[in-house]
Parts: structure tokens; C-alpha cells; sequence
């Protein structure tokens, strides 16, 4: 883009791609901390959100606390800290409302390209109008992309042998069909993660039947959906010396937690199996259905609040078939031991299907950025791109705590930057020193799937993506702006 054109572009300091979790945290931290910026927040569907608008499926809920999950900024005060995700609508409308947020957002607008132009020290982003399709280009200095990990537009579904042949329905979690009657009806829901843990005892309540079908055991915890402490310390004390304590003790439980599965993870799992006996039917195979092969916490630990998981099956609302599909028949699906499912509606909770920065198709001065060829920065930006941060969630604790830092980490770049006259900031690995690893240490399907198209991280900091948001505090919201990594220019 010639000069001349560049002067007659829209131009906003920084464009934030999402309005759900973490491009509200972005805007919130943007007009607190850097007002001088201006900013908007590109949404491509009609409504903020992000997940909690776009699923829709029977007790959508969080897995996270929403003492971790909500923002830093303003308290959770409902009883239930398991939320579904009405009520974390309600929440997030009211922090945009509060905020003034909403006037920032324009809908409808999906980002399909970014170019950089170190000449210009800008990005110019194509942007399409999702209403009548048509394109507009619009430069700013830095983009917050907050577009979240995974596809919009289709999760995975495997390739199901005789699908074409099942006379009911065969849905998606995440494109659930409106007004889907299920009530008096055998159901199926394929796999044994968070979303079939949160299906089963959901769908339970009205089917005559739901049986979730799984190759492999999950580890599925029961805990209160409400949060004990939070509700007695909301009562005497104020709402965000509360919120503050609760959060932090749950922060700290979860950091346990979790070091505990990785330093003694044979004892986790003695412990964790030992609660199962108490919650099922006496005789339950535990050993076939419920043990996994793998360590608590090499995949995500699945929560049922209230143990509703386990009083469905208790109840003889739900069961578990551990086995394999041979093949879907008219009437259900055909496993690999000869035994026959029967179902009128299949659920196929198999998973999402993960992308780098919503499909955006970047490049820096002319040269396609290949995602599978980065190396991650400090959990929020990337080798070779300039003025780029990311959201990007804990695998192993809530979304919104790496989010709120990342957020509050970019208006300190964007102040100084401003401050020193600097056009461009660019992380810049030395090669000789740093090793390239997987960008996630995690086992899960939806993960290692895509593992080759994500970018890496590195075996050294600043270019280790930690899983530990104590250690991100001192990193990110403590740490020096300027390091061996991030080189800034004018």
C-alpha cells in the first residue's frame, strides 16, 4: 500500500478481535490504564460472549470457578461458582455495560486478513462486513487478538463409517439444533470430555436413556457448585476484598492441585478413584469405565458439580460403554465387540477444532506467516511479528487469569512505547539458544491433533509458555518491559 493510500485508511491505535472473555478484559484495561489509546473491538457475530454465546447445547456451563474465571475487575457475587453460561452472560453484559464498552464494539465485522508494513509501522487489516460481505481496510498500530483457539465456523467430527444410514439425528455440541426434542429418547454422546460430562446428566432429566460411549476412561471429579467460603466471606466483608480472598484461595488450591498430580501422581490417582465408590451403583466396573491410563492432569480433569454425573447413572438415567465404533446402523451404533447401541439422537461431543488467531491470514512486509514455524513469547506473542499480542488461556486453570494479564501487560508496551517515540516491538529469538517444544504439554485429542500447526514454545524463558499464572505474575505484570527477547525500534 503506497503512502498516499495508507493516509486515506481508517486508523485506530489498536484493534481488538473478539468481544467475548478476553477482548472485554482487553477493553476494560485499555480505558483504565492507557485512555490516552484509542481502540475498538471487531466482533464477528451480532452479540458479545464469544463460547457463552455461541454454544447452546442442554447445561452449557463453565468447568472453571467463576471466582478464577471472572475478571479481576469486577466480583462474582452469585452462589453458584460453577455458572451456566446464561449466567455468565449476564455477567459479561453487565461488565460491558458498566464499563461503557459496548459503545467501542462494532458487530458483524470479521477480520480476514492482516498485513504489516515496517515503512508505515502500521498493520492494515482487511475486514469483512458479514452482512453484506463487503471489504474495507483499516490500519492501526497494534493488534490485541482475543479470537479465542478454536473454529467458529465447525468443530471436529470424524469420519463415522455407515453415518449416511442412521435414521435419527446426529448433532454437534457446538452448532446445537434449536428446539432439538430429546424428551423420552435414547441417546448417545460420543466422547468423555468436559462437554459429554456436561451433557449426559442434562440430557438425562428428560431422555428415557443416555449412554455416553468412550475408547477411553476420563478422570471426572464431583465438587459443590457452590463455593462455601465465597458465599460466608461475601457476607461480612466488602465485595471485592471478598471476591479478591476467594480468588486467590482458589488460585492457590488449583496451583496445588495441580503440582501434586505432576510430583505424585500415582497418589492423585489413588485419591482421586478412591471418591468413585461412594457415587456410583455398587458393582460399578470403576476399573473399566472410570480408571484412566494416563496421569491426572496430563488431559483436563473434568468437573462434575454436585456430582450430577454420577447421580445419572446412579438414578439409571445414564451409563458408560467403553468400546469402539464399528459402524453406525439404521437404528444406532454398531461397536467393535458386537455389541449394538440403540439411539434415536447421537451427540458427537468429539471435540473442537483448534486454529492460530480465528484464521486470520497474516504477514509481515510481504511474507505469509506460517503459524507451525513461531515461537511463543511469553504466553502472548510471537517471533517475528511485530506489535501482535494474543490471548491465550491455562490448559490447567481458568481462561480469564492469563487473559487479564496478557491485557494488562499490553497497555504497559503501548504507554512506553509511546512514551520513547517506538514504532515496533517484536520478539526475537536467539536460535543458538533456544530449543523448540511442543506449545502445549498436554495430551488431550483436540490438542495433539493440531500440535504441528500451532506455534512452539521454547526451552528457556521468555519463550516458555508457562502453565503457572503465579509465575506469570512476576513475568508479565512485574517484569521489565525490555529483555533479551523483545526488541523494540523506532
Amino acid at each position: 500500500m503506497s503512502q498516499s493510500q495508507a493516509a486515506d485508511v481508517k486508523h485506530t491505535d489498536v484493534l481488538i478481535i473478539g468481544a467475548g472473555i478476553s477482548g472485554i478484559s482487553s477493553a476494560f484495561h485499555m480505558k483504565k490504564h492507557s485512555p490516552q489509546t484509542s481502540f475498538e473491538i471487531l466482533e464477528q457475530r451480532d452479540s458479545i460472549g464469544g463460547t457463552w454465546n455461541l454454544f447452546k447445547y442442554p447445561g452449557v456451563r463453565s468447568d472453571s470457578d467463576m471466582y478464577t474465571l471472572g475478571f479481576s475487575f469486577r466480583p462474582w457475587k452469585q452462589a453458584k461458582a460453577i455458572a451456566d453460561a446464561p449466567a455468565i452472560m449476564d455477567y459479561l453484559k453487565g461488565a460491558v455495560n458498566d464499563g461503557k464498552i459496548d459503545e467501542t464494539i462494532r458487530f458483524g465485522k470479521k477480520v480476514v486478513e492482516a498485513k504489516w508494513s515496517s515503512p508505515d509501522s502500521k498493520w492494515f487489516v482487511t475486514i469483512e462486513d458479514k452482512a453484506s460481505g463487503e471489504r474495507q481496510i483499516q490500519s492501526c498500530k497494534f493488534i490485541h487478538s482475543c479470537a479465542g483457539y478454536y473454529n467458529y465456523d465447525h468443530g471436529y467430527q470424524p469420519d463415522f463409517p455407515g453415518a449416511d444410514s442412521f435414521k435419527g439425528e446426529i448433532v454437534h455440541p457446538q452448532f446445537w439444533p434449536e428446539g432439538l426434542d430429546y424428551e423420552g429418547k435414547k441417546v448417545v454422546v460420543i466422547g468423555s470430555g468436559a462437554t459429554a460430562v456436561t451433557l449426559v446428566p442434562a440430557m438425562a432429566r428428560a431422555a428415557s436413556q443416555v449412554t455416553m460411549l468412550q475408547r477411553s476412561p476420563t478422570y471426572i471429579v464431583a465438587r459443590p457448585a457452590e463455593d462455601g467460603f465465597a458465599n460466608f466471606t461475601r457476607k461480612f466483608l466488602p465485595s471485592m476484598m471478598a471476591y479478591g480472598l476467594t480468588r486467590w484461595k482458589n488460585v492457590l488450591m488449583g496451583r496445588f492441585f495441580f503440582w501434586m498430580c505432576r510430583k505424585y501422581p500415582d497418589a492423585v490417582k489413588k485419591r482421586l478413584l478412591a471418591e468413585l465408590p461412594a457415587l456410583l451403583p455398587e458393582g460399578f466396573d470403576i476399573e473399566k469405565h472410570l480408571t484412566p491410563k494416563y496421569n491426572p492432569w496430563d488431559q483436563r480433569v473434568c468437573l462434575a458439580p454436585d456430582g450430577d454425573f454420577f447421580t445419572s447413572i446412579r438414578k439409571g438415567k445414564a451409563d458408560i460403554v467403553t468400546d469402539h465404533i464399528e459402524r453406525f446402523t439404521p437404528n444406532g451404533i454398531e461397536l467393535k465387540s458386537g455389541e449394538t447401541l440403540e439411539a434415536d439422537i447421537v451427540v458427537s461431543a468429539t471435540g473442537l477444532d483448534l486454529n492460530f488467531l480465528g484464521n486470520i491470514q497474516v504477514s509481515v512486509d510481504g511474507e505469509a506467516v506460517e503459524p507451525g514455524n513461531l515461537l511463543n513469547y511469553k504466553g502472548m506473542m510471537y517471533s517475528g511479528i511485530p506489535n501482535l499480542v494474543a490471548s491465550f488461556g491455562y490448559t490447567n486453570a481458568s481462561w480469564t487469569l492469563r487473559c487479564d494479564l496478557t491485557s494488562r501487560y499490553l497497555t504497559r508496551m503501548v504507554n512506553y512505547m509511546d512514551k520513547k517515540g517506538l514504532g515496533r516491538a517484536m520478539p526475537t529469538p536467539d536460535m543458538a539458544d533456544v530449543e523448540f517444544e511442543p506449545l502445549l504439554d498436554f495430551s488431550s485429542g483436540y490438542i495433539t491433533r493440531k500440535s504441528a500447526e500451532l506455534p512452539k514454545q521454547g526451552s528457556i524463558k521468555p519463550w516458555v509458555m508457562y502453565q503457572n499464572y503465579i509465575a506469570d505474575i512476576f513475568l508479565v505484570k512485574f517484569g521489565a518491559l525490555r529483555d533479551n527477547g523483545l526488541k523494540f525500534t523506532k
